[in-house]
């Protein structure tokens, strides 16, 4: 049953069998031969979530064992693992998650006795609700009556419809598309996408596709010149796959980075012939290990061939790092580096652009591209114009310890304030169009999509490196609304940030009404969300339905406001058990990075987000009708 294929994985595989029958040969062994290598090269990592940002020691315990075994041998903890032989490989995963045995009878329950039915609508891409991460091109993130079935009327009389429970999942982190009755599902932790049709009261599976690795963004929607409807998505080790709509078949699949640590997290957008990707990193996570030579990848932005998966073109965000000087041990400090580039594009058809946005940098010199948004040519990948919020950002963060590593930059300010925020292309009531980027920062800025000028900003608070405007925004036709996250401290509070929702009017930057949050820790929930009462920043991009803005809530709360107004008109607690409608047991954790989505008269959104310290791991995804 391994999911991947490869010799070493095999092996690996194996030895942890071996592993398992020795134990049990020996019910006296005190202690598992795994705990030390997990201390020794784990541990100062996934015991200190919070810090460093790695996967919580908990959560690696629900992953899949061939995820752990990728992540070792061709994924982000390659480096890290180097120094493991086989047997210690299989003793290390062993220790983490154990002898598995999965399941698989609820994916035939699920499946439709119909597969295929409706497929002919999918060649008319203006039947899609959602296209990808903004929904639309433009990236409002926004649906009306008519095309999600929900009413603001409708929105106070929302009920739990069912559950999707997946067994080996704990983070629910890639966002749905939506074409008429089917629903793409990408589930990152079970490297599937399921397609989902939901025109009935019950959901069936049309198809499911299975990746060889774990997958990571979410899908986007489009149709071939030769009407031929397809998905788009990248996996973990940042290959792009383009997928048959009607059919789940693969049609290509071509790997976009260039290093070990380049990473995939922005959905990609499929326009004109082309898929176009963005290209992020994990070296913030692990250049400061002392161990690793430091640093020397950066952001990138390619274009597809649609029909073929050849590369067009590809943008760099900066030139390659080169030795910068000695770090004190007779190794080099490279740079520049960094400028990752994290969310979606914004895509302007009228003026041949795509816009987004960059991260900090990862080493010294600090490019002029950093904590930046970029338009790009979408024919030729050339940049057109650049406008840098923040300069001299130079931030790794195991730098944050106590005891720095000596890849910890002299220069620069460790503040880690970038554009993880997809940029929105909105349109003023006076015709003029305006961008606007939210930033880590907690800073909101419009610019002018022709020239990248500033036309105004608005702050919210100093921001941090998991705080201020983290994955996204959304807009109406008159205002954009801005979910603050926060991190806390150890006493759970943090001056620099009130978590909440802002609407802002985009033509003139005023904040018409704002709701702040506060900790839930009533009745049982102290036990299900251990951070409820500190732990309650708007982490997630939020979704407009109607005349309802919904937003979910790192300790797990999904919300609806009235537009206009601010004022609640709905809230459920999703941290909670379910019994899921495939027969899993499930739990709703947190809500983060982008989910929200709608159609059929459903609202449907992830529960169980664990990537950062604190939050509640889950593996669910919730569909919300009106109580009938």
């Amino acid at each position: 049953m391994p999911l991947f294929r490869s010799r070493l994985v095999q092996l690996g595989l194996l030895c942890v069998l071996s592993i398992h029958a020795a134990i049990a040969a020996d019910a006296s062994a005190p202690v598992h031969p795994g705990k030390a290598l997990y201390e020794k090269h784990c541990g100062s990592c996934h015991d200190k979530p919070d810090l460093t940002r790695a996967v919580p020691f908990a959560q690696l315990r629900n992953m899949r064992l061939g995820n752990l075994f990728f992540a070792m041998t061709n994924g982000k903890m390659k480096e890290q693992a180097a120094a493991l032989n086989e047997q210690e490989r299989g003793q290390l995963v062993d220790y983490i998650v154990g002898r598995q045995q999965i399941d698989e009878s609820w994916v035939d329950t699920m499946r439709c006795q119909q597969p295929g039915a409706g497929a002919a609508k999918l060649q008319r891409e203006e039947a899609a609700n959602v296209l990808g991460f903004g929904f639309t091109r433009d990236n409002r993130r926004q649906l009306s009556h008519e095309r999600s079935g929900i009413a603001t009327a409708d929105v106070p009389h929302l009920e739990l419809a069912w559950a999707l429970a997946f067994p080996r999942a704990s983070t629910m982190r890639a966002q749905a598309a939506v074409v008429g009755n089917a629903l793409y599902l990408p589930v990152t932790d079970e490297a599937r996408v399921f397609a989902v049709d939901i025109s009935g009261g019950k959901p069936c599976f049309q198809w499911v596709y299975a990746s060889n690795v774990p997958l990571r963004t979410g899908v986007a929607y489009g149709v071939l010149a030769s009407g031929r409807p397809v998905l788009a998505f990248a996996d973990a080790a940042v290959n792009v796959h383009l997928v048959d709509a009607r059919t789940g078949k693969l049609i290509w699949k071509t790997p976009v980075g260039r290093w070990d640590l380049s990473n995939a997290t922005g959905t990609p957008q499929i326009f004109g012939g082309r898929v176009y990707m963005p290209i992020s990193a994990s070296e913030i996570n692990f250049g400061g290990e002392d161990s690793h030579e430091c640093c020397k990848t950066h952001g990138m932005f390619v274009a597809l061939d649609a029909s073929n998966g050849r590369i067009v073109w590809r943008y760099q965000t900066m030139p390659d790092a080169k030795p910068v000087r000695d770090r004190g041990d007779g190794k080099k400090l490279w740079g520049p580096s960094g400028a990752p580039i994290w969310s979606s594009p914004a895509l302007d058809a009228r003026r041949g652009l795509l816009y987004v946005g960059t991260g900090e940098a990862t080493s010294a010199p600090a490019a002029d591209t950093i904590d930046s948004v970029l338009a790009l040519e979408m024919a030729t990948g050339k940049l057109r114009w650049k406008f840098q919020a923040t300069a001299d950002d130079i931030f790794l963060t195991s730098c944050l310890r106590q005891t720095k590593g000596l890849n910890c930059p002299r220069e620069g300010r460790l503040l880690d304030v970038d554009f993880g925020a997809s940029p929105i292309l909105a349109h003023r009531k006076d015709g003029r169009d305006v961008l606007l980027a939210g930033q880590k920062s907690g800073t909101l800025w419009a610019l002018d999509p022709d020239s990248g000028k500033l036309l105004w900003n608005r702050e919210f608070g100093k921001g941090s490196p998991l705080g201020g405007i983290h994955w996204g925004m959304a807009a109406n036709s008159e205002r954009v609304f801005v979910p603050i996250h926060k991190m806390p401290d150890a006493e759970g509070n943090d001056p620099n940030q009130t978590p909440g929702l802002h609407a802002v009017d985009f033509t003139t930057g005023e904040v018409r009404w704002s709701f702040t949050a506060t900790a839930d820790c009533s009745g049982d929930r102290k036990t299900r969300v251990p951070t409820c009462n500190a732990n309650i920043g708007l982490s997630a991009a939020p979704a407009v339905i109607d005349g309802a803005v919904f937003e979910g809530s790192a300790d797990g709360f999904l919300r609806a406001f009235d537009v206009n107004t601010g004022t609640l008109l709905w809230k459920f607690d999703t941290a909670r058990p379910y019994d899921g409608i495939n027969g899993v047991k499930g739990h709703g954790g947190a809500i983060d990075n982008a989910s929200i989505v709608a159609a059929n008269g459903y609202v449907f959104v992830n529960s169980g987000y664990a990537l950062i310290g604190g939050q509640r791991a889950g593996n669910v995804f919730l569909a919300f009708r009106r109580r009938q």
